[in-house]
């Protein structure tokens, strides 16, 4: 064999293996972190269509919304899909977490729930209020509940307000904060409560049948999927993204929950 001949094949073989490295690579699955329930429930349908585009995704739930920000920072997961833009921007903050937004996903407006009143002008004086209490799902409550006429908050509270910017409260309501999953489970011990719409799913509770009250789809509080920021450029998450934004989760979206949860894109 001439020496043209070998280096000619040699090259066809090393172009081969460059070329199968990439679908080799996508193999490992991609771990996304989502909260159990509607966030887990349409990663699934995200992850059907995005094995189409080549993209595994294997899916790891948690029961709570801080751990899967810790399990992405330490590199535990590649993506998270179950929090809003201001909470993620507050766990920067606290904890110098280098996670970014890639895109936006799905909207789920607050409600109140009760187990001994059907309106919010029953709620009787000194009733006992459950809220989130972490600082971002708390003081979005708490602007729910000023833009429901209940309480008044100091003009600058923005959006992490907390009982301590409470200026105004005619009802005398006692605020009961706990960890955002308990509060589905504690409305027995309280007059009523705000509870996020995934964990109210996750409980039984139908947010257009069972809440006394709904927070305004006008809000700044629509979910993300949230990477590391080294990243946000990387061919996966492009086809993450596509994959969310898809006609078909649109559609699952709309049809599996009914207004509970509203698709943003």
């Amino acid at each position: 064999m001439s020496r043209r001949t070998l280096l000619r094949s040699a090259l066809t073989l090393a172009l081969g293996a460059a070329f199968t490295l990439p679908a080799a690579a996508q193999d490992k699955p991609i771990r996304i972190g989502v909260t159990a329930g509607p966030h887990a429930q349409i990663m699934e349908q995200v992850s059907k269509v995005a094995e189409k585009d080549g993209l595994k995704i294997q899916i790891v739930e948690f029961s709570d919304f801080v751990q899967p920000n810790a399990a992405l920072a330490a590199g535990d997961l590649d993506a998270n899909s179950y929090q809003h833009k201001p909470y993620l921007d507050q766990q920067v903050k606290d904890r110098g977490y280098r996670i970014t937004p890639v895109s936006f996903t799905v909207n789920f407006p607050i409600g109140i729930y009760s187990k001994k009143v059907k309106g919010l002008d029953e709620l009787k004086e000194g009733a006992r209020f459950g809220i989130p209490n972490d600082p971002t799902n708390g003081g979005r409550v708490l602007l729910m509940l000023q833009d429901k006429g209940l309480i008044k908050l100091r003009p600058d509270a923005g959006l992490k307000a907390t009982p301590l910017d409470v200026t105004g409260n005619p009802k005398k309501l006692r605020f009961v904060e706990l960890d955002a999953a308990q509060l589905a489970r504690s409305l027995d011990d309280l007059d009523a409560a705000a509870i996020n719409t995934n964990f109210a799913l996750s409980a039984g509770l139908q947010p257009g049948k069972d809440s006394i009250a709904q927070e305004s789809a006008k809000s700044p509080y629509v979910n993300i999927v949230a990477v590391r920021e080294q990243d946000k450029d990387k061919p996966w998450v492009a086809k993450l993204v596509s994959a969310y934004h898809s006609d078909a989760v649109r559609q699952f979206v709309k049809t599996e929950f009914k207004g509970a949860v509203l698709a943003t894109w």
